[in-house]
This record gives C-alpha cells, sequence and structure tokens, in this order.
C-alpha cells in the first residue's frame, strides 16, 4: 500500500524549493503525493496558486492571510486561521506524512493541525538559523512539532539534534533550492531587455522592524544600486514590512534607471540572477541559490543574521548608501573561493527515498534524547 504525503506550499518562496521534492514523490511508486496550497498563494495581485495548478494538482487549498491586512497581529490571526484550516483538509485527505519547508507561518500551522491531530510531520529546511521576523522561533518550534528532519546542512543537522532530536530521525540532505538550477539557462534578451537589462537585482523583504528603519534600508539599496547601473526592484513577500518595501519600489519606478517588476517564475528569477553582476537585498536566495549559481550578493540588515553563507556573501549591517556602494563593489570583485554549504542537488530525490523507505507505524510520538 502507497503512503500518503500531503506537502504544503504557502508562498512562492517556499513552492520553487519544494517542487523537485513533490515531483520525486509522484514519481514513487511508493508514495502518494497530496498538494495543499495555502496563505500567501491567494493573495493578489500574483495569487500563484495558479502557478501550483499548472505543475500539479491542488487537493486542497487553506486561507490564511487576507489582502490589505498586514503585520505580526495580523499573522498570529491568519496563523490561527490556518490550524483551523488544515485540520479540515488532513481530516479529508487523511495523510500519513505532512511534509513543510521553513519557518513561515504556513509551515508552523501545518506541523501543530498535523501533529496535534496524529499525522507524522517531516521537515525540510529544519535547524537553520535567520533571525528573520519571528523565523528563529517558529522554525525551531517546528522542529519539535516534527518527526522527521530533512536539514540542508550538517551544522543544521547537528543543531536540530541538539534540540533532543533522535539521530536517526535526521537525514541530512541539501538544500532543495540547489536543485535543478544548473539546468536554468540565463534570461533571454528579449525578457532582460524588458526588465531594463540591469546590472543590480534588488531582492528585499520586510523584517519586522519599524517603519522608518524599513524605508531606510530599502531606499539606501536602491541609491546605491543605481550607482552601477540600471536596477531591476522585485516586489517582496508578505512578510510584516513589507508593505513599505513595496511601495519605495512603486516610487522608485519612477526613475531613469529602475524597473520595478513583480513576481518572477523560479526559472525566470534564476535566469535573472546568470545575467546581472550582483543580488542586493535580504533573501535566502542571496545566501543559497544565487551562490550555486556565481551570483555574488549583497546582504542587507538583520533577517538572514546567522544562516550559513560562502565567501560570495558580503554582508552589511548599517543602512547607508555608501556602505551599500562599497559592499557591491567588493562583490563584484569577488574572485576568491564560492564554496557553499548547500549541496550540489538532488535533495528533493533523497527526500522522497527516505519518505517511501520508512517502515509502517502507528500513530507517531515525540521523546527527547535528553
Amino acid at each position: 500500500m502507497s503512503r500518503r504525503v500531503a506537502v504544503v506550499t504557502g508562498s512562492r518562496a517556499d513552492f520553487g524549493l519544494l517542487r523537485s521534492t513533490m515531483d520525486a514523490i509522484a514519481d514513487s511508486p511508493e508514495l502518494e503525493l497530496r498538494v495543499v496550497a495555502a496563505g500567501a498563494h491567494l493573495l493578489p495581485p500574483d495569487e500563484t496558486i495558479d502557478e501550483v495548478r499548472t505543475h500539479f494538482h491542488v487537493d486542497a487549498v487553506v486561507e490564511m492571510q487576507r489582502a490589505g491586512r498586514s503585520g505580526r497581529m495580523a499573522d498570529a490571526t491568519a496563523t490561527g486561521r490556518g490550524v483551523v484550516g488544515f485540520t479540515a483538509a488532513f481530516d479529508r485527505l487523511d495523510p500519513d506524512v505532512v511534509l513543510v519547508l521553513g519557518d513561515r507561518i504556513e509551515a508552523f500551522a501545518a506541523a501543530a493541525s498535523a501533529g496535534i491531530g496524529g499525522s507524522m510531520v517531516a521537515h525540510v529546511h529544519g535547524g537553520d538559523r535567520a533571525e528573520g521576523v519571528a523565523d528563529e522561533s517558529m522554525r525551531h518550534a517546528i522542529t519539535k512539532l516534527s518527526h522527521l528532519h530533512f536539514p540542508a546542512t550538517p551544522t543544521s543537522g547537528e543543531r536540530i539534534r541538539g534540540l533532543g532530536e533522535p539521530a536517526d530521525s535526521v537525514h541530512v540532505v541539501g538544500s532543495p533550492a540547489a536543485d535543478g538550477v544548473d539546468t536554468m539557462p540565463p534570461l533571454d534578451d528579449d525578457m532582460f531587455d524588458r526588465l531594463g537589462r540591469p546590472g543590480v537585482a534588488i531582492l528585499h523583504h520586510g523584517s519586522g522592524l519599524s517603519e522608518a528603519s524599513e524605508r531606510a534600508w530599502i531606499d539606501a539599496a536602491i541609491e546605491a544600486s543605481q550607482r552601477h547601473g540600471p536596477v531591476v526592484v522585485l516586489r517582496p513577500n508578505r512578510d510584516p514590512g513589507s508593505d513599505v518595501v513595496e511601495q519605495a519600489g512603486l516610487a522608485a519606478a519612477t526613475r531613469t534607471g529602475v524597473v520595478r517588476a513583480g513576481h518572477l517564475p523560479r526559472s525566470v528569477f534564476i535566469g535573472l540572477l546568470r545575467r546581472v553582476q550582483v543580488l542586493v537585498g535580504n533573501s535566502s536566495a542571496g545566501l543559497i541559490e544565487a551562490p550555486v549559481i556565481g551570483c555574488p550578493t549583497v546582504n542587507l540588515g538583520p533577517r538572514q543574521s546567522g544562516r550559513e553563507r560562502p565567501g560570495s556573501v558580503i554582508d552589511v549591517d548599517r543602512a547607508g548608501v555608501e556602505e551599500i556602494v562599497h559592499a557591491i563593489d567588493v562583490a563584484i570583485r569577488h574572485d576568491g573561493p564560492n564554496e557553499h554549504p548547500y549541496g550540489e542537488g538532488g535533495a528533493g530525490r533523497r527526500i522522497a527515498a527516505v519518505l517511501a523507505g520508512l517502515e509502517a507505524s502507528g500513530t507517531p510520538r515525540k521523546r527527547n534524547t535528553f
């Protein structure tokens, strides 16, 4: 009898990382894929659930965030809404395993619902450190709700074991963010022209800071980047503070040499990184995907504090234009080792193989190792 695996995707970011795992699960004769789309996928203007539906049948939809409502209390309310919605979905789909990725509220709500409801929870990219908004606490809380762990690096795996998780539940598989990027070509000239033939791409998200601080970071990033030529500013995610970042991007698009772009499918985003000189902002893509394909990164502010990174990532801890200009110069000139800790691809296949090889069991139970 095949094992039913419900994969939860709540945003454009985690879907890009989860696709290789979802494909591998769908291809496995021992596994049955169930797709649950939730959260930010449902929000306008992008409504990226349509992208999910292009590739997979969506078995359940869970509303969480609502358009026009942002901030940490709005996220807390959306999390509660998600627990209720995921519980109804899992009750109907009856999965053997619920698989989540990362540290977003969608993953936390799904893990809480599944863990309390009696399903095995599998967590991808646990054990990392990244300050984010509430990311650090949510990621490790998801670890404690989970029964099976797929960390991206040996250090993250050791951190999970240090949280009291049994060693045989921890499988270091690499980051699925590295899966398939070697097959994604540089952006074609037509699309690159539409984006303004930028030398710098900015992907900057809210960090839950004060409005003044959020504005200071994105304004400094745009001004510094413009000194290096044409710039494309990508739409941020839905984290608290991203509305300020979005407004700044829209305002900057009135300037000569600045193009503001909405959601880019993963292959287009990777293709863009293959053509720009540097990625500027605070996205995890700057620490994982960009180094995999050799694109240098200028990482701004505290959002990724603690996350492992290679030497091609230049950190800036003050929202100053001159500091960012200097960091961009250093990043572009970087010619040292670019080894990164996230593996060389194949994580999705490894995750599916572990899931297919699980021994049949009843309701999973948890016990700390200390």
